[in-house]
């Protein structure tokens, strides 16, 4: 199963954002967006791993998001990579989700699960373009560039598993397990 671990901003959240975006809904109905109830931020990223190797992670991450507080965060602006990937950026409490990061890291590596540990570049995926029309990620991208949300507490350590590559529709995320965090 494709894997990683991540949070996903609350329901307010989202829908606040969703309602800048329902022009561009509209108006670049051939971009594949996201689903709301998929979007989320990555933590770390661990690709395709054997069923087996998930178990052994459930127990150190429940441990680290009860020892972990809340980080306060917003979504904020919007940018894209390569003129593919629309996303929305995170702002407030960055150094703290650039901690729970490291630590999420930290328990992967030493569960012996291999992944590549690029940077994070926290934001939230909302939308891919075509690969004829990348011109209406760059214009829904410089609509978003003075969007700023509500702030948020972040509520719950996601493992989540994609079927990313295998159908025809969008990609579809379930959680294989989430854990509140508790706090210090």
């Amino acid at each position: 199963m494709r894997v990683f671990i991540a949070l996903a901003p609350p329901d307010e959240a989202k829908h606040e954002l969703e309602a800048v975006l329902r022009p561009a809904y509209d108006a670049y109905p051939r971009m594949r967006w996201n689903r709301i109830e998929d979007w989320h931020i990555t933590l770390a990223f661990l690709g395709e791993l054997p069923v087996g190797t998930v178990p052994p992670l459930r127990p150190p991450l429940a441990d680290l998001a009860a020892s972990h507080g809340p980080v306060e965060l917003a979504l904020r602006g919007g940018g894209h990579f390569d003129e593919r990937v629309l996303w929305s950026g995170i702002d407030g409490d960055v150094d703290g989700l650039h901690r729970l990061a490291t630590d999420v890291r930290r328990v992967v590596k030493e569960c012996g699960i291999p992944f590549e540990d690029r940077p994070l570049r926290p934001h939230l995926t909302l939308a891919r373009a075509r690969r004829d029309d990348r011109s209406s990620v760059v214009d829904v991208a410089a609509g978003l560039a003075g969007f700023t949300g509500r702030p948020w507490r972040t509520q719950r350590l996601h493992l989540v598993a994609s079927d990313f590559g295998r159908g025809p529709g969008p990609i579809r995320y379930r959680d294989i397990e989430a854990w509140a965090f508790g706090g210090r």
